[in-house]
């Protein structure tokens, strides 16, 4: 989708989120817990930032799953280090198609991860 004067551009929260509150990532191993599902309608394209803070006492490793378990295609790891506030995790990765993006970590309930979508149509 090229992005023109008419293109549409809206905020929205993750649809993993209750009223745009930070998810907490329960799950261990994957799949891991459902942060977002990009649209699946046609002509729309979603620009996903996510971000994670962690609340136990020792940095914990964060794995994303972006639509599958692939690493390092569909896997971004990254270690969130204790007291450091929102870390970005992604930035801008485009999805559509109904991919759905999940996290889980080493130590279940101790990583939140808050961000929004940019949802773009013609």
């Amino acid at each position: 989708m090229a992005v023109t004067p008419q293109t549409q551009f809206e905020v929205r929260q993750l649809s993993g989120a209750t009223n745009g509150l930070p998810i907490l990532v329960a799950a261990t191993a994957t799949a891991g817990t459902v942060i977002h599902t990009a649209t699946s309608t046609s002509g729309e394209l979603e620009r996903v930032t996510l971000y994670a803070f962690n609340a136990h006492s020792s940095d914990l490793k964060l794995s994303i799953e972006l639509g599958g378990v692939t690493i390092p295609k569909d896997v971004v790891e990254i270690t969130i280090t204790t007291e450091a506030g929102m870390v970005k995790v992604i930035e801008n990765v485009v999805l559509s198609g109904g991919v759905v993006v999940r996290a889980f970590c080493g130590t279940a309930n101790q990583v939140s991860v808050t961000g929004h979508v940019v949802r773009m149509s013609a």
